[in-house]
């Protein structure tokens, strides 16, 4: 079943195919008891004659860390995530209880995105290869290991021309190509114009390959996106010169 990184409303009948803050005064409670009796906490950072402008503006940092999103925190979220996907063959071997916590990690990476608009940004463009899905119509988890997908799967989005392919390595090597219809600055519609079974043999689609795609945080080396049936796609930039076929 050829789907794009999503889950298809009404998938196409093939060999599965995957598309696709910190500051340095202490805000412990604890440390903060060590300050003068004499002056209450607060005084500490409300006297305009006692404390320096610096030091005020690190303790409202720090009294209010919620509103302040570090280039560093969204590191750490990512290497969380990668570090939490990267036994589960890339889905295949995760529990209900790992699902839940990756897709708790990404719901805090997709906060934090900056590309509000990753239809509009080249960031988008290239080869990115699937990390981690929830999509069975991907991970086939029914069938035996030796009847799926063993090798990698990636999924190449041109978001100038539109246009997107799926690649499927070892053992069986299927290609499926799609244009993409924007709904949205985030969503996309998808409809499979194409697929190639071996690399060798085309097949034209009738039009009965379809989806939607969200792409919910984007950057130079990670993709989340997620599909129209509630399906989690994680994905890390492999090839950004990668060109897909018109």
């Amino acid at each position: 079943m050829a789907t794009l990184c999503m889950s298809s409303s009404s998938p196409v009948k093939l060999h599965p195919i995957s598309p696709f803050i910190n500051s340095s005064f202490p805000a412990n409670p604890k440390l903060l008891l060590s300050f003068p009796r004499r002056r209450s906490f607060f005084h500490h950072f409300t006297a305009v004659n006692y404390v320096p402008e610096s030091l005020k503006l690190r303790a409202r940092v720090s009294l209010f860390p919620f509103l302040f999103t570090k280039s560093e925190d969204t590191e750490s979220l990512k290497q969380e995530l990668l570090e939490a996907i990267a036994p589960l063959d890339r889905g295949a071997e995760a529990t209900p209880e790992d699902q839940k916590l990756i897709d708790q990690i990404a719901s805090k990476l997709e906060v934090a995105n900056k590309v509000k608009e990753p239809l509009k940004s080249s960031l988008l463009n290239g080869k990115w290869e699937l990390l981690y899905t929830t999509s069975q119509s991907i991970l086939q988890t029914k069938r035996p290991k030796f009847l799926r997908a063993n090798g990698k799967i990636y999924q190449a989005i041109n978001a100038d021309t539109l246009r997107a392919q799926n690649i499927e390595t070892w053992p069986f090597f299927n290609q499926a190509t799609a244009n993409l219809v924007p709904l949205n600055a985030r969503r996309v519609a998808v409809k499979f114009d194409s697929f190639k079974i071996a690399s060798l043999i085309p097949i034209k689609n009738r039009g009965s390959g379809r989806g939607e795609l969200e792409i919910t945080y984007l950057d130079e080396e990670l993709r989340i996106s997620r599909g129209n049936q509630g399906n989690l796609f994680i994905l890390k930039m492999v090839d950004p010169s990668y060109r897909v076929p018109l």
